[in-house]
């Protein structure tokens, strides 16, 4: 089980930290050694709206604009149980509003912020997709549940028997949820225990290029054997 956000973010942020939370949406800023940072997210395992992407949507944008030239770093914190499942928000066009809340999320990268992740809770389907997925970098805290699909809505679709799936998870990283497979697939970067000093892990995130390394932590990893290679093949093959 996570901590309180409010005790998660003492212990990100000893030096001082101003987030508001307001209709599972955390905005506001964490001092660190280095200055100030965004910080931005969901709580309560938010099921990800229209509102709540656009909310999101709109705390990106005002980090981008209100920096112009000097970005900050961006520290999400993601704890959402995915997309929001009723049939209003499909008619509204969530997928529309995930694919705007991507955009500014790659516009903030664009414009130089360094993108953190931390996966507080749970980070489940489209509702993580959408943000916390598409940061630099991407730790899991304790307990933290990720997952795209439970394995028996997995079987419901591809009509593959769940026992096969089971079978599947149990030796392959791609069909099995849990924050362990998908650090061995290179989705998450680190894993971090509880007895760190999680100010100064984070302090050192903060720093990096934009490079996309998960294919590489994949492979090296033993998740993802082929991503990194193909990828290679695709861009320097010949013929």
């Amino acid at each position: 089980m996570s901590m309180s956000k409010k005790a998660l973010l003492d212990r990100l942020f000893p030096a001082g930290h101003e987030v508001i939370e307001a209709g599972q949406v955390l905005c506001g800023w964490g001092q660190t050694a280095a200055g100030r940072v965004h910080v931005i997210g969901t709580t309560e395992h938010a099921a990800i709206d229209t509102r709540i992407a656009l909310a999101l949507s709109a705390a990106v944008l005002r980090g981008v604009a209100d920096d112009g030239n000097q970005p900050r770093p961006i520290v999400f914190i993601a704890d959402t149980q995915g997309q929001a499942l009723s049939r209003r928000e499909e008619l509204l066009g969530l997928n529309g509003y995930f694919a705007h809340l991507a955009r500014c999320v790659n516009l903030a990268r664009s414009a130089g912020h360094r993108l953190v992740t931390l996966i507080d809770g749970e980070a489940v389907s489209g509702g993580f997709l959408a943000f916390g997925l598409l940061a630099d970098v991407i730790v899991a805290l304790p307990g933290a549940e990720v997952r795209v699909m439970d394995l028996r809505a997995m079987a419901r679709i591809t009509r593959i028997p769940y026992e096969r799936l089971t079978e599947l998870a149990g030796f392959s990283p791609v069909f099995a949820p849990g924050a362990d497979n998908y650090w061995r697939m290179g989705g998450i970067h680190a894993l971090w225990t509880g007895t760190e000093d999680w100010a100064a892990q984070l302090q050192a995130l903060l720093q990096g290029s934009h490079e996309d390394e998960r294919a590489r932590l994949g492979a090296e990893r033993g998740g993802r054997k082929l991503a990194a290679s193909v990828a290679q093949e695709v861009l320097h093959g010949h013929g």
